[in-house]
């Protein structure tokens, strides 16, 4: 995270509710030599201490917590961009990039295989929510066959949040002039 306390977010409810709202992060951990990242969306469950996610069978994340629970990493980044310093109107300035992040810190846990079906039912639920009005897809659309083909390449995981870190870097080191214009 930014080490300039001026840009870090201490409200954890509303790092958890940006988490939350964007449901897509990048999960890391170390591997055997080198660190191990996977693309992942995911949904918070347990009044947000704990995230549901799935991962494909052959993902070496997946391998590496066949045995147990290990630490790992839920890296959350929202809106970013360059800032130019010509748009503050105030001279001396130079580049920046502003950016939001959310970083969950805990473990990552495989779940037993017979909770993969309600985990992507709650996790496409959650998505589908957000295409209202069209109608929410449904894994019972799928044929049985299919269904069950798809869901043995993946495996049902949990991560449990341990730590909440963030970052909103959003010039708030500059004068509300300064951000208007850059905005």
């Amino acid at each position: 995270m930014h080490p300039n306390p001026i840009f870090r977010n201490e409200d954890v409810a509303r790092s958890l509710a940006f988490a939350e709202t964007t449901g897509f992060g990048h999960l890391v951990m170390n591997g055997d030599g080198a660190p191990l990242a996977a693309h992942i969306p995911f949904h918070l469950t347990n009044n947000r201490q704990t995230a549901e996610l799935h991962l494909v069978r052959s993902n070496p994340i997946a391998r590496n917590i066949k045995d147990g629970a290990a630490p790992a990493k839920l890296m959350i980044t929202g809106p970013h961009g360059y800032i130019s310093p010509d748009w503050y109107g105030i001279e001396d300035q130079v580049p920046t990039w502003n950016y939001v992040a959310v970083h969950l810190i805990g473990r990552l846990e495989m779940l037993p295989e017979q909770r993969l079906r309600d985990i992507i039912d709650r996790l496409s639920d959650a998505f589908e929510a957000k295409l209202a009005p069209k109608p929410v897809w449904k894994s019972t659309k799928m044929t049985p066959e299919v269904m069950d083909k798809m869901m043995r390449q993946i495996v049902p995981c949990q991560f449990h949040i341990e730590e909440v870190q963030s970052t909103w870097k959003l010039n708030q080191n500059k004068p509300d002039s300064a951000r208007v214009n850059a905005a």
